[in-house]
């Protein structure tokens, strides 16, 4: 949401667009490095607790963003804001508290549906709202999301563990056990190059909007709703058919697509087509790539050990988040005004094969019998 403001709260806070950047990269970060304490804290004192907790800090946060004085106070609000994480975290192991695994990644589709009603419009909300509002809207906006967030998890939210661990200590040890696993690491690149596709619009295409297309902070956010329904419509098609073809084929399917888009877009920009429409519109195929590919591969990471479901989603989460923040970081500084979108484009579609390459390698080692055999063991 506060993407089409980077630009305004740059220029408020008298710094540098890279610092500001940072509300976007160091977000990423920070999110990715949290995924490792929720998980393990989840697994041990349930979820319904660690949840709350972390919501209640997103408020907040939130409200220290909003009246932040200077720079050094916004970061710090922004920094804890990264506590919302724990929805991402532990979402996907309620869901594996409940089902099966093919269920799983069906499920995490429809789920993932749901999460996207809001972030499919938020830049264009967060552009309407920087536009005839200010920068500050946005962030009121999520004050008023945390507590309604809150209170929805306090009365409806029931715990889902019913098997927590006997201590923190006893999770720490159980990480060698998600080590060793060969799926387990497939899976887990397979979401983080696929993630790292869209990690790096999120660091390079704010940039790319306003400083080579020309584009307002409004406009910006109605293109971003190519790659936001795209996604959309990929969860609808995981939530449909995962469940009878498989999490690998339809991983396979989503890696295909999304580089299939993002070949295009280069092409476009090779052949001198350099627009709004020429950017923005392959990364529809992105999108319904991710949409395609990240369910499965979230179920996936945390089915291979289904007894250490939080812990392993914090851990795939955070190597997913944290790469998507280098690659963010990466994106946003190869972008200069000479540049134009070339870079961000290529460096999308390495991501993009990077994650088509760990799908197929997943394929192969579950080809493995002894593979197979120790997961269930």
């Amino acid at each position: 949401m506060l993407l089409p403001s980077l630009p305004s709260m740059t220029s408020h806070f008298q710094t540098t667009y890279s610092v500001m950047q940072f509300t976007v990269t160091g977000y990423l970060a920070a999110t990715g490095a949290l995924q490792l304490v929720f998980g393990p804290l989840s697994d041990r004192y349930g979820r319904r607790p660690v949840i709350l907790v972390g919501f209640a800090i997103f408020t907040i946060a939130s409200l220290i963003c909003m009246l932040a004085p200077n720079i050094e106070t916004f970061l710090f609000g922004r920094i804890l804001q990264t506590s919302s994480a724990v929805g991402i975290v532990l979402s996907r192991a309620i869901v594996r508290d409940l089902v099966s695994a093919d269920k799983a990644a069906s499920m995490i589709g429809y789920v993932t549906v749901g999460m996207m009603v809001v972030p499919m419009f938020s830049p264009l909300v967060g552009g309407i709202l920087d536009q005839y509002i200010g920068w500050e809207a946005n962030f009121a906006l999520m004050v008023v999301l945390g507590t309604i967030c809150f209170i929805v998890i306090y009365f409806d939210l029931g715990e889902t563990n019913k098997a927590t661990s006997s201590s923190m200590l006893a999770q720490i040890k159980s990480y060698p056990e998600l080590f060793k696993s060969r799926r387990f690491w497939g899976y887990t690149l397979t979401a983080s190059f696929t993630s790292g596709a869209y990690f790096s619009l999120l660091g390079g295409g704010a940039y790319v909007a306003t400083e080579h297309l020309g584009l307002s902070p409004v406009a910006f956010g109605y293109l971003f709703l190519f790659i936001s329904t795209g996604y959309l419509l990929g969860n609808l098609a995981s939530g449909r058919y995962s469940t009878r073809f498989g999490l690998n084929r339809m991983m396979l399917a989503g890696g295909i697509v999304s580089t299939f888009g993002l070949t295009l877009s280069l092409v476009l920009n090779t052949m001198g087509f350099v627009n709004a429409l020429t950017f923005f519109g392959p990364i529809f195929f992105l999108g319904l790539g991710n949409g395609l590919t990240l369910p499965n591969a979230n179920a996936g990471m945390v089915s291979v050990r289904p007894h250490l479901a939080g812990t392993a989603s914090g851990l795939g989460g955070a190597v997913m988040i944290g790469g998507g923040s280098a690659m963010a970081a990466y994106a946003s500084s190869i972008l200069t005004p000479e540049t134009g979108p070339f870079p961000l484009i290529a460096f999308m579609l390495a991501t993009s094969l990077c994650a088509l390459a760990n799908t197929i390698y997943v394929i192969s080692v579950e080809r493995s019998s002894a593979e197979r055999i120790s997961d269930v063991t």
